[in-house]
């Protein structure tokens, strides 16, 4: 059976899944759900939450990115990401720990603290990958998906500027742990790099990701001042990701 990935386009936790899958080499479908309305899909699935990525291969369900790398390397051991080296993997482990439940979530809850702001900009992102006519239900009841976002991503201007020290101090750590190795993990590239680059790559925009980009100027303005500030930390990323995906 193939395998079949239930995601959302712009879901930089979804991007880890693809980059894994393409790094793989292995065929795989992508079923693009609209937010909302990807719940039901989800549960029918037999997944235990409602979240994506989910990943489902041979009648095995497998539900959150680092269970799908698990997988992943399990099932399909060739190009492994996870390292061999009992150290290296215990860090390559960590720090996708660490990059799961803190800068995700960051780097989530400050782009969109300022994205939607902009409807026009924030929908076609949203939507990607669905039928057109999503597009014009999300426009239609913008107002009520904003708040239920924000609500359930506990999206405002307090935890935005948390979100961005949160960002900005994994940055300032991963330039470091770049300078020191081209690494964090043992001597290869392994699911910690990936990570820590699809995490962040939405902030440098790579033309890899399928969702539509804003032009640059188009940018909130205060997420295009952060840019330009944490470009030289970003570009450390950047480079890792087009020298991996």
């Amino acid at each position: 059976m193939a395998l079949k990935l239930y995601q959302f386009a712009i879901s930089h936790y979804c991007e880890k899944v693809r980059w894994a899958l393409d790094y793989k080499g292995l065929g795989y479908q992508t079923v693009n759900l609209l937010p909302g309305q990807h719940i039901k899909t989800v549960r029918q699935l037999g997944a235990k939450v409602s979240s994506v990525p989910v990943l489902v291969h041979d009648g095995i369900c497998v539900q959150g990115s680092a269970d799908i790398l698990d997988y992943l390397d399990e099932t399909f051991p060739d190009h492994p990401l996870t390292p061999a080296d009992p150290a290296a993997r215990e860090l390559a482990l960590d720090w996708e720990r660490r990059l799961d439940d803190e800068l995700g979530p960051a780097v989530r809850c400050f782009a969109y603290h300022y994205f939607l702001q902009r409807p026009k900009l924030v929908v076609p992102m949203l939507t990607a990958g669905t039928p057109f006519y999503n597009r014009y239900i999300i426009r239609l009841a913008f107002s009520r998906v904003e708040e239920i976002m924000r609500e359930w991503m506990k999206i405002n201007e307090k935890t935005a500027s948390r979100s961005r020290q949160t960002m900005e101090g994994f940055l300032t750590e991963l330039a470091q742990a770049y300078e020191a190795s081209p690494y964090l993990a043992g001597n290869a590239f392994s699911r910690a790099d990936l990570t820590a680059a699809a995490f962040l790559a939405p902030m440098f925009q790579p033309p890899q990701y399928p969702v539509p980009w804003p032009e640059p100027k188009r940018i909130p303005e205060p997420v295009r001042n952060w840019l330009a500030q944490w470009q030289p930390q970003l570009q450390t990323l950047e480079t890792l990701y087009s020298a991996n995906r």
